[in-house]
């Protein structure tokens, strides 16, 4: 999925969880607001942060869609207060799925640790704590290893 946009992801994944679990995610579906919304559990905001386009070179302003710090704005954190403000009944969350090289050439890490800093400290924005696993062995030539982050919203 490295190359995939975040519909594209969030397409497939809503797909995968319906069609492997139906007990738990038949009703999902991918929304504007939120991105995915399983109705009486979650309603979850996605973020795709990488620092390499499919070409190899660096993207330009990569970091802003997670770390952007105003309320209105497209990044995770712009994404967690819109949750907090909705008056969806169900448990809030961000999800922020990485993708880099093997070993990292920029370390996505550092931007992670970066947003919590910033969600808790600044905008002071009531993240519990971080979710997080490994994806190794990609075949994509760019994005070969992936992390997934997840965060509930208190």
């Amino acid at each position: 999925m490295g190359p995939y946009g975040e519909p594209q992801v969030l397409k497939q994944l809503v797909k995968y969880l319906s069609k492997s679990y139906p007990e738990f995610y038949k009703d999902a579906k991918t929304k504007r607001e939120p991105d995915v919304l399983i109705p009486g559990r979650w309603a979850l905001e996605f973020k795709i942060v990488r620092p390499f386009g499919d070409n190899g070179k660096e993207a330009e302003h990569w970091p802003q869609n997670l770390i952007h710090p105003y309320e209105g704005n497209v990044s995770s954190i712009g994404d967690a207060i819109k949750l907090l403000k909705s008056d969806l009944e169900e448990r809030k969350g961000i999800i922020v799925i990485t993708y880099e090289h093997n070993p990292p050439i920029i370390p996505v890490d550092i931007l992670v640790d970066c947003f919590e800093y910033i969600a808790l400290k600044i905008v002071e924005v009531p993240l519990c704590i971080r979710h997080t696993i490994k994806i190794k062995n990609l075949i994509h030539p760019v994005h070969q290893q992936g992390t997934v982050y997840g965060w509930e919203l208190r």
